[in-house]
């Protein structure tokens, strides 16, 4: 049987309450309604503030006022299950994979999920492990940069803005990492970059992962996509996603 509240809980939780839901909460007695909107109006730019800088292109799509009411919807109905305010973008996400939420456009969850990829990758704990950079990355092991998504959309993540909206769904494959000098990067790569990125990621050495992807994709001809494997892997590595050969 649970215990009554103490009257300090109560005014907490209707405290609470009110922080997240102005208009559907009371406010709890003995609190001026001017004071209650300092802090309405505080938290709720708190938190919003760390989407609107994590998602600009997400909410300049959608608009200003749609923008605001997925926000405050987001800030009434969910319970965040970490402290850390860098994480907000990230329980949008989940927030948004199971709400109830209005009518949004086919790609906007995408869209959000490729914005706060650069600040996962940003933040993300990776130690950089040795390479030599000048190592073969046919023969040799390539070393891919620790911090490092390699990311798979149905639609042209990348080139959504306001003033390009597609109606229809076309695949985009990317690589998200942070470079050498600890800068984020984004590039654009082909489906079977994409699966020689993750022959990569398993410890194969260039030439194992080349003719993989090229049985992978029913290649006819696996030394002529060795040829261009090679060259796609000096590629990357001059982007800064790969940063040499295991010594």
């Amino acid at each position: 049987m649970n215990e009554p509240l103490l009257p300090f809980q109560r005014f907490q939780f209707e405290f609470g309450r009110r922080l997240r839901d102005p208009r559907g909460s009371p406010r709890p007695d003995g609190v001026p309604a001017r004071r209650m909107a300092v802090y309405e109006e505080l938290l709720f730019n708190n938190v919003t503030g760390f989407l609107d800088s994590c998602f600009p292109v997400a909410s300049a799509t959608l608009g200003e006022r749609r923008w605001r009411r997925l926000a405050r919807t987001f800030f009434r109905d969910w319970r965040c299950r970490t402290p850390y305010f860098r994480e907000i973008p990230r329980e949008f996400l989940d927030w948004l994979a199971v709400a109830e939420s209005p009518i949004l456009p086919p790609w906007f969850r995408e869209l959000l999920h490729y914005e706060w990829a650069e600040l996962a990758v940003d933040v993300m704990v990776a130690e950089r492990p040795a390479a030599d950079p000048a190592g073969d990355l046919i023969d040799g092991q390539p070393v891919l940069a620790p911090a490092l998504m390699n990311l798979a959309y149905a639609w042209p993540v990348h080139r959504i803005g306001p003033a390009y909206l597609p109606r229809k769904p076309r695949a985009a494959h990317l690589l998200v990492f942070r470079d050498g000098a600890d800068e984020v990067r984004f590039v654009e790569i082909s489906p079977s970059t994409a699966l020689l990125v993750e022959r990569l990621r398993a410890g194969d050495s260039g030439r194992a992962a080349c003719l993989a992807v090229a049985a992978d994709i029913g290649h006819g001809r696996p030394e002529a996509l060795l040829v261009a494997g090679a060259a796609t892997l000096v590629q990357l590595r001059e982007a800064g996603a790969i940063l040499g050969a295991a010594p």
